[in-house]
C-alpha cells in the first residue's frame, strides 16, 4: 500500500513542477503528516524530493530527475479508454485504474503537453444519463464489470418480472451504457443476449474463464438488438392528418425511425397542405400521449377509438378555456 503511494507520489512531482503538502495530501488521500514521512523516505531512497519552505513553497524533484516506472499495467491502460465516462469508471469500480493510468501518461509526456488533459476536460464532457431521472447503480455492476474484463463466466439469478426469477450461467462479452440504463450483452448457451443488470438479484463470478468469441463485435450487436427492440414494440398503427408544422415537429415526438419512415412513404400534401401518414406507435395510449404534443398540427384519423378519444381531449379543452 505505502509502495504504491510513494510510486504515485513521484509520478505526481515528475508530472508537474511542484505542489504543495495540500495538494499530494488531496490526491494521494493522506494527511499532510503522511506526505512529509513519505518525501522523507524518498529522499533517503536517493529520491532527489526538495521541499521549499515558506507559503509558496511545495516538494519538487530536482536535477531532472526521471523515473522509469511509467509502464501501464493491463487494467490501467484499458480503463485508459474509458476516461472520458468518469461516472460510469466509478460505477464498475476502475476509476482508481484511469487515475493511476493518466497520471503515467502524464509523467510520460513531454513538460510542454502535460496540461493536454486538463485542457481537454475543461472543454469536453460526457453526461450519459437521461434528464428527469436520477441515475442509479446497480449493486451488482462492479461485480458484472470484473467478469467481462476478467473474460469469466458468471451464474447470475435474472428477474424477469415481480415473483418470477430464473438462473443463467452467462459469458458476459460487454457492458452498455444507454441512456442511465446499464445492459450487459452475454452468451447464455449459443446465442447472445441482452440483460438489464438492474434486474440481477445475484451474480456470482466463477473461477473459470470461456473463450470470447474474436469476431464479436459488440457496437454492432448493440445497435443491431436496439433497432430489432425499437421495431419490436411498434405493434399499432394510427392514421394521421398532419399540417407542415406538424410534419416538421412528429419526428421529435414520436420515434424518429416510424416517423421518418412513415413520412417517405406518404403521399405529397394535398389541397389544404395536409399529408396524410399511416405511423406505427407502441400502443394507442402511448400514441395518445405522444400525438397530444402536437395540438391542432395533427388530427388522428384512426382507429375510431383513439379519434374519440382526442375528441373527447378537445371538448373538454375548450370547456375549460372558452
Amino acid at each position: 500500500m505505502r509502495a504504491a503511494r510513494l510510486i504515485k507520489m513521484v509520478l505526481l512531482l515528475q508530472s508537474r513542477a511542484s505542489m504543495t503538502a495540500a495538494e499530494l495530501a488531496r490526491e494521494l488521500e493522506v494527511s499532510e503528516r503522511t506526505v512529509t514521512r513519505d518525501a522523507q523516505a524518498l529522499s533517503e531512497a536517493g529520491v532527489p524530493v526538495y521541499a521549499d519552505r515558506g507559503r509558496t513553497g511545495g516538494y519538487r524533484l530536482i536535477g531532472g530527475y526521471r523515473t522509469r516506472l511509467t509502464g501501464l499495467a493491463r487494467h490501467e491502460a484499458e480503463a485508459l479508454f474509458l476516461s472520458g465516462l468518469p461516472s460510469a469508471l466509478r460505477e464498475m469500480g476502475l476509476d482508481d485504474a484511469a487515475s493511476a493510468a493518466r497520471l503515467k501518461v502524464s509523467a510520460a509526456l513531454l513538460p510542454s503537453l502535460r496540461d493536454a488533459s486538463h485542457t481537454a476536460a475543461r472543454r469536453f464532457h460526457l453526461d450519459a444519463p437521461g434528464w428527469y431521472h436520477d441515475p442509479v447503480t446497480p449493486e451488482l455492476l462492479p461485480a458484472v464489470a470484473e467478469a467481462v474484463w476478467d473474460d469469466r463466466l458468471i451464474r447470475a439469478r435474472y428477474r424477469r418480472e415481480p415473483g418470477a426469477e430464473v438462473e443463467r450461467e452467462l459469458a458476459p462479452y460487454g457492458l452498455v451504457l444507454k441512456a442511465g440504463v446499464w445492459y450487459v450483452c452475454a452468451r447464455a448457451g449459443e446465442d447472445v443476449r441482452v440483460y438489464r443488470i438492474d434486474r440481477f438479484t445475484a451474480v456470482a463470478v466463477s473461477g473459470t474463464r470461456f473463450e470470447r468469441d474474436e469476431d464479436f463485435d459488440l457496437p454492432g450487436f448493440w445497435e443491431e438488438r436496439a433497432a430489432q427492440f425499437a421495431r419490436s414494440i411498434l405493434r399499432t398503427e394510427v392514421t394521421v392528418r398532419l399540417s407542415e408544422a406538424g410534419v416538421r415537429r412528429l419526428p421529435h415526438t414520436v420515434d424518429r425511425a416510424a416517423a421518418e419512415e412513415a413520412l417517405a412513404g406518404a403521399d405529397g400534401p394535398d389541397a389544404d397542405g395536409l399529408r396524410t401518414v399511416v405511423l406505427p406507435v407502441e400502443s394507442a395510449d402511448v400514441a395518445y400521449e405522444q400525438l397530444l404534443a402536437l395540438g391542432p398540427e395533427a388530427e388522428v384519423l384512426a382507429p375510431a377509438v383513439l379519434r374519440e378519444r382526442f375528441a373527447d381531449t378537445a371538448e373538454r379543452l375548450r370547456d375549460l378555456y372558452g
